[in-house]
């Protein structure tokens, strides 16, 4: 007997393979390969995009599966950016933890209006401790031009890189100053959250999430995302310390080979348990990142009065936008990192 797990696996495959027959390659199946883990890691940030599509309405739908392997793909770019362009990692994150002071709630030390905040803690030091949120409201309106405009290769750049960084508001890890454990003994913890645990069990997930909705107020719906993942932080940290002191210590790593490198990893068995304890956190995280980067691409769209995205089908990204990118891998592989690698 199918198990319901499996069950929903295996309709979930069906469904997108259906979906997808017509792209140019073997369907859907190219998304489940495992590359190494990097930063929720390169695999988990490109599944929530490719996934986030199928919360679309058909009059969206159409554009973005045309595009799906670019929108999958370049889902990364940012994090790749991250580590050589100055100004790029603060983006990513914000540590509100830093903001608590004599036991404040730092949701309420902080003004949500960007100005309000730079008026009360300077620009200088919001962008020290990262303005995720507001950045997400910032590619919002980038993206809602780039459909006034039809112009395709800012939808595509835009809206695939808006799916990062609301990814990354979804992360525990990335809303506090211990990012990877390092103020509690526990580095690494970053990676084994986001890359580890999601490379291992991200088959068992359920996809189902639904249509988007209209967001009403984006910056609000940005920091909700982003309060909901603080919230999770002590919970992350406590459990797997935890879970450390129980576990025997010869058991909670191993070793794998990944191309021609052997490297020291969390073990499935360590990985297993803390998921167990967390209770299915890193699925839920991930899921509600799927339907909130749905919902904004359709926010962005009816705000720019729902263009026809029909007559944009058919056109590839142009050659300068693959140039772009080309130049942006470059520097990613040769260029000495500029920011902190959590893994």
């Amino acid at each position: 007997m199918v198990n319901s797990s499996t069950f929903r696996r295996i309709s979930f495959i069906l469904l997108l393979s259906l979906f997808l027959s017509n792209t140019g390659n073997a369907g859907y199946l190219p998304c489940f390969r495992l590359p190494n883990p990097v930063l929720w890691g390169f695999f988990g940030h490109k599944r929530i995009n490719r996934v986030a599509i199928f919360s679309l309405p058909p009059e969206m739908f159409g554009f973005f599966k045309e595009n799906i392997e670019f929108i999958t793909e370049h889902a990364v770019d940012p994090d790749k950016r991250r580590y050589g362009v100055d100004g790029e990692a603060q983006r990513h994150y914000i540590d509100i933890d830093h903001y608590t002071v004599n036991g404040q709630n730092p949701f309420e030390a902080v003004p949500r209006r960007w100005e309000d905040a730079v008026a009360k803690f300077t620009e200088d030091t919001l962008q020290a401790y990262g303005i995720v949120p507001w950045h997400i409201l910032v590619m919002k309106y980038r993206l809602q031009k780039a459909f006034e405009s039809k112009n395709i290769d800012l939808i595509l750049k835009n809206a695939t890189e808006i799916g990062h960084y609301i990814g990354d508001a979804h992360v525990p890890l990335h809303t506090t100053e211990n990012y990877n454990g390092q103020l509690t003994g526990q580095r690494g913890i970053h990676g084994l959250w986001e890359s580890r645990i999601v490379e291992l069990d991200a088959e068992e997930y359920d996809y189902f999430v639904g249509k988007g909705k209209y967001i009403d107020k984006v910056l609000d719906f940005a920091w909700e995302a982003v309060q909901a993942s603080h919230a999770a932080v002590d919970s992350v940290l406590k459990i797997e310390k935890e879970l450390t002191a129980e576990f025997p210590s010869d058991q909670k790593y191993t070793y794998e080979t990944r191309g021609n490198t052997v490297i020291q990893t969390y073990s499935k068995a360590f990985c297993d348990e803390y998921q167990k304890r967390m209770n299915g956190m890193v699925e839920r995280r991930m899921r509600q990142a799927i339907i909130a980067v749905g919902s904004i691409w359709y926010t962005a769209w009816v705000d720019a009065g729902q263009p026809d995205l029909s007559k944009l089908t058919h056109n590839p990204p142009s050659s300068e936008l693959l140039k772009e990118l080309e130049e942006l891998e470059n520097l990613y592989q040769h260029t000495e990192h500029k920011s902190t690698i959590c893994d």
